[in-house]
């Protein structure tokens, strides 16, 4: 019963290639296919990517550890990237832009949420240092 659909499909491909001999029955490979150069690649930028913020955090290379967080997470940021790009290989032609599209778009969503929830939190912290000063002033 499959032989016959296979067959008729079979024939209707050689009946579609004689009507139109110039085309050319490839599939478009829009998604790259890494070698092992490119996993190479990815790996060792990978382990640069996280011992540079180990040696950071254990040498307490910066006084403030604001300014740790802050650089091990521009160096999270990075490798989040490079894991996209050489291990989920994902660039701008795959599924015609779009994956690449939502991505960006849910980037931008986390930064804006995480500047919402940086400012209350900056208020909250400015309140305190007031309250702090007002309760100093009462005192002399």
């Amino acid at each position: 019963m499959s032989t016959g659909t296979s067959a008729k499909g079979a024939h209707d491909h050689i009946v579609h290639d004689e009507y139109h001999p110039d085309e050319h029955h490839e599939h478009e490979d829009i998604g790259s296919h890494s070698s092992f150069k490119g996993y190479m690649t990815g790996f060792v930028l990978s382990i640069i990517l996280t011992a540079i913020p180990f040696y950071l955090v254990m040498t307490k290379t910066f006084d403030k550890s604001s300014t740790t967080a802050i650089v091990i997470l521009a160096f999270a940021a990075v490798q989040i990237v490079v894991h996209m790009i050489y291990f989920l290989h994902m660039n701008s032609k795959l599924e015609g832009g779009w994956s690449m599209l939502a991505m960006v778009g849910t980037f931008y969503v986390v930064a804006i949420a995480m500047a919402i929830w940086g400012v209350p939190k900056r208020a909250s912290v400015d309140e305190v240092r007031g309250l702090e000063l007002q309760v100093e002033q009462w005192k002399t």
